[in-house]
């Protein structure tokens, strides 16, 4: 299995298969404008640009699981990242990461790669470090910063150099 085997909404709705992103790192991470950690979209944003000309990608999605800290829809969702963080990637529609309704791409992410002590997602901005091959490569506490990875990044880009 891998993450190109999943399907989900793009944040205006539209069915996006994650097989689009065959041959691209991707950073997948569960987001929250209202959260303390919001200020993680800059560097999110910043990883996007330096390295999306050599096939990285952050893939955005917003979840309210976690202390209401994404309670608007899907527009105002999209509007505030762009407007207030200044998110170019891509961001897709609000999903659950946790419990029973969680979205099956992060039932996917959890069993891949657990986190301390037990699987579900702890809180806004764990963040899951995917190959090429959309095999889960590390996960990333939410407390873990951008610039942190991206030793990770280039270490996985250098592969396919």
């Amino acid at each position: 299995m891998s993450v190109h085997q999943f399907d989900v909404l793009k944040i205006n709705g539209e069915k996006e298969s994650l097989s689009t992103h065959k041959g691209s790192v991707l950073l997948i991470v569960n987001t929250a404008t209202k959260c303390g950690l919001a200020g993680q979209f800059d560097g999110l944003e910043l990883l996007y640009q330096t390295y999306a000309q050599r096939g990285f990608k952050v893939l955005g999605f917003p979840s309210n699981q976690f202390r209401d800290q994404e309670p608007g829809d899907n527009e105002q969702v999209e509007k505030t990242c762009k407007l207030n963080f200044g998110v170019t990637f891509p961001l897709y529609a609000k999903i659950n990461v946790n419990g029973p309704d969680e979205a099956p791409l992060y039932t996917y992410l959890k069993k891949e790669k657990r986190g301390f002590l037990k699987a579900d997602i702890k809180w806004n901005f764990t963040k899951f470090l995917i190959d090429q091959h959309g095999r889960v490569v590390r996960r990333f506490s939410p407390t873990t910063k951008p610039e942190n990875i991206e030793k990770y990044i280039e270490a996985l880009l250098d592969q396919q150099d």
